[in-house]
């Protein structure tokens, strides 16, 4: 059951942003988590702004291939704190996991045909 929007999907995306930008303060990050979360609020601005849905500006980024993006990043989350050996700092293991259940959840969650189908409907009238 798809039940996110594409718009409802980008204040999500833009509150992605926000988290990732105050958890090394508020969680008390080490040196290489924080540098992970403010890079990754980069990323995830970037690839939300360039996606082709309701709060992209650019729209380069097809908001299927969006999706896919983020298939990729939710399982990577989990394992950044055991790939990159920082799985003994429990609060940025613990928020990188959590990071990526949410990311994985909104991905199953999210209608990531709905632009392009809301598009096709528009041309074809």
């Amino acid at each position: 059951m798809k039940v996110i929007s594409p718009r409802l999907h980008g204040y999500l995306d833009f509150l992605t942003v926000f988290i990732f930008l105050i958890a090394p303060t508020l969680l008390g990050l080490s040196q290489l988590p924080a540098i992970l979360a403010y890079t990754l609020a980069v990323v995830h601005l970037i690839v939300t702004l360039g996606s082709d849905f309701p709060f992209g500006m650019v729209k380069i980024i097809p908001f299927v291939i969006h999706g896919w993006i983020e298939r990729i990043v939710g399982p990577l989350l989990i394992a950044m704190p055991f790939m990159l050996n920082f799985s003994n700092e429990e609060p940025a293991k613990n928020f990188y996991i959590l990071m990526g259940i949410i990311v994985i959840i909104v991905g199953v969650l999210t209608n990531y045909q709905a632009e392009t189908s809301d598009r096709k409907a528009i041309k074809n009238s």
